[in-house]
């Protein structure tokens, strides 16, 4: 065989070893029923009232690109939820999102938003939820259309730890991770 032979062998192999990592070893090879023992994460308990949330964002290189603290106000009408959230980012920007949470009795969720391309879907099960969806960035940030997963974790106290990861032709370009807990006394935004 030729140099340039084991050179493309090599990088197929190379390519495959990445997928089946990424795919079988690493955030996306959760599932929920590997969350299935443990507390019980109910999005209509732990998803009700004012919620205050905090979090980074990572870009692609791991490096933290930006900071935000939010409010959340969530309300239910028996399985339709209503969250109202407002983030403050450090750069001094403000962004509203409004979602609307379906949770059919088998667990599943259904997921919109005005800047969520058709309807998320996803999965409460266990101590963990999972939310899959397509977000539309803001025009001032690029205006990508990215695949977000949402891994959401109840926490022994009750807190929920959230962890994303966003991808734009199956390659990861951020990470997110936040806290979200119920707002008492705590001050986020303003």
């Amino acid at each position: 065989m030729s140099f340039m032979t084991y050179l493309l062998l090599g990088a197929v192999l190379m390519a495959i070893a990445v997928f089946c990592k990424e795919r079988y070893v690493s955030f996306w090879a959760q599932k929920s029923a590997d969350y299935a023992d443990g507390p019980i994460f109910d999005i209509r308990e732990r998803f009700q009232g004012p919620i205050v949330c905090e979090g980074v964002i990572y870009g692609p290189t791991g490096r933290v690109t930006s900071r935000f603290v939010a409010d959340f106000e969530a309300t239910w009408n028996g399985n339709v939820g209503t969250m109202v959230e407002k983030f403050y980012y450090d750069s001094g920007n403000v962004q509203d999102r409004v979602w609307t949470l379906t949770l059919s009795n088998d667990g599943s969720i259904r997921a919109e938003a005005p800047d969520v391309v058709g309807a998320g879907h996803g999965r409460q099960e266990g101590s963990a939820v999972l939310l899959n969806y397509k977000i539309k960035l803001t025009e001032e940030a690029g205006g990508h259309a990215l695949d977000v997963t949402d891994w959401m974790y109840l926490m022994s106290n009750g807190s929920i730890m959230n962890r994303s990861q966003f991808r734009k032709f199956g390659i990861k370009v951020a990470e997110m991770v936040a806290t979200m807990r119920p707002r008492n006394d705590a001050y986020a935004g303003e």
